[in-house]
């Protein structure tokens, strides 16, 4: 931080950095996610203001720094000029879960990185311990209320998301009036939070403020493999340094704009608004393997004879992660990564296209339709979406996951007469454009730790629970139970 003062002050911008209380030798306790972080923010500026030397201000800050920025939006004087905030959203529940699954890699691993006194435990461990709730004090050594907190409030309704600093930076984005340069990755753990927070955003910021969403992941290093990547431009502190200069030093006006990394075009595209709106939905249906393949099928229409596939799943022998857009604390497998080969587990069932003819771009949320049955009264489905080359190796694109009293809570999923339900597993947005000569491969499994916790197959909060039980899963496929694939597409 010293060193990017330095060179903002020789360009011009001088440049403040504060530490939250008890960190850097600041004074006070740290309590990481309290409204401190807005109070002595807001001290922070009105003491800059009373300085006679300031002049126009702004604030720029990544992953928890930007959390404090957004944490002052209301509390913002008329010398506040502008926001550079990245890497962060404001919507805390969409970061810490999703369908109700825990997002072990994030929570827990900054939770035992963050909370405030050395913790000797094994990181996987900790997320492998039953019941979860109890890790702070069996294994950690010391009671960790904050982190409590999050393993038990399971729902987006529940009164820990719409209290305190959550509900402060809930709010926030609706409440911004300037101009603000929002800076995400479609690899970075924050970015289904973020995209949400965008779209929050108040149309009077939301007209003057930049999208940008390139590919990387959370500490802006390169995670893309298999894919060319020689037009990353993501040096943030130049892009920083050159906002500030735009909008503090040369008081220049600042429009809309939408900037997007294409990934597998490796070229960054323009769009007028965010959700980019997609021209088609290609829609592909789940087909049985057929002799001794290894695989199934994606088919432009369903089967019109009966067909059903089969898989047990044991939470104690869990798909381990393999790539993935929610991962943190397992630093190798941020982003897009070389995949198992089809039919290394019989636990992940693998289902591939015909090759790409034409180039197009995938562009928004993949969203996947199964109908299934389960022998548990609650347990969860993964799918994972990889793009096949020419040569055979296979990299993860999207990952969703949903569990079937997510489903329930949302509408959906009630049982059939045949015992069949009817799911949706949506992902996360994302611009890629698979090569001609490529395939779309797809894998149906239960789990994926530690970037989500692992489903017991039993009902109820998963952090209090202590067993686990196998559970006997089917994909259903054909005329009556049209499972597929939905894409949303853009040609370019």
């Amino acid at each position: 931080m010293r060193l990017h003062g330095e060179e903002f002050c020789m360009r011009g911008i001088a440049f403040v950095f504060q530490f939250c209380r008890g960190t850097g030798g600041s004074e006070g306790e740290w309590a990481p996610n309290t409204l401190y972080e807005r109070t002595d923010g807001i001290d922070l500026i009105h003491w800059l203001e009373n300085l006679e030397q300031v002049g126009d201000i702004g604030y720029w800050g990544s992953s928890y720094m930007a959390m404090c920025g957004w944490a002052l939006m209301d509390g913002l004087s008329s010398r506040v000029k502008t926001m550079y905030l990245t890497h962060y959203g404001t919507d805390r529940y969409a970061s810490m879960y999703e369908a109700g699954l825990f997002r072990h890699d994030i929570g827990t691993g900054w939770a035992k990185n963050n909370a405030g006194f050395k913790i000797d435990a094994d990181y996987l461990s900790s997320c492998l311990y039953r019941p979860n709730v109890e890790v702070d004090e069996k294994l950690w050594g010391r009671r960790v209320d904050w982190y409590r907190d999050y393993l038990t409030s399971v729902k987006a309704d529940d009164p820990l998301w719409s209290s305190g600093l959550w509900k402060v930076l809930r709010e926030a984005p609706g409440k911004a009036k300037i101009p603000l340069y929002i800076g995400e990755a479609w690899f970075d753990h924050h970015f289904g939070s973020a995209m949400k927070t965008y779209e929050a955003l108040s149309e009077e910021s939301k007209a003057h403020s930049t999208l940008r969403i390139g590919c990387w992941e959370h500490n802006f290093m390169p995670c893309l493999h298999g894919h060319p990547q020689e037009h990353l431009e993501n040096n943030n502190y130049e892009q920083a340094l050159q906002w500030f200069i735009h909008v503090l030093r040369e008081q220049k006006p600042t429009e809309r704009r939408i900037e997007l990394y294409v990934i597998g075009e490796d070229r960054w595209r323009s769009f007028p608004i965010y959700p980019v709106k997609p021209e088609e939905l290609r829609r592909m249906y789940f087909a049985a393997p057929t002799d001794d393949q290894k695989c199934g099928g994606l088919k432009a229409a369903p089967t019109a004879e009966p067909a059903e596939l089969h898989f047990d799943y044991d939470p104690e022998n869990y798909v381990p992660t393999c790539g993935g857009e929610s991962v943190y604390s397992s630093v190798q497998q941020r982003g897009s990564v070389l995949q198992p080969p089809i039919g290394a587990r019989e636990d992940v069932l693998s289902f591939l296209s015909e090759p790409i003819q034409k180039p197009f771009v995938v562009m928004g949320k993949i969203k996947a339709h199964l109908f299934v049955r389960s022998s548990a009264e609650d347990t969860s489905f993964v799918v994972k979406v990889s793009e096949v080359s020419e040569t055979g190796e296979s990299y993860n694109i999207r990952t969703g996951i949903t569990t079937l009293s997510y489903q329930e809570a949302q509408g959906k999923g009630e049982k059939r007469p045949d015992g069949s339900r009817e799911i949706c597993v949506t992902m996360w947005d994302v611009a890629w454009m698979p090569a001609a000569g490529s395939r779309i491969r797809i894998d149906i499994t239960s789990s994926d730790f530690p970037q989500y916790a692992i489903h017991s197959n039993f009902p109820g909060i998963w952090s209090l629970q202590d067993k686990t039980q196998v559970a006997h899963q089917t994909i259903c496929m054909d005329a009556e139970h049209p499972s597929s694939i939905e894409i949303p597409c853009v040609t370019i």
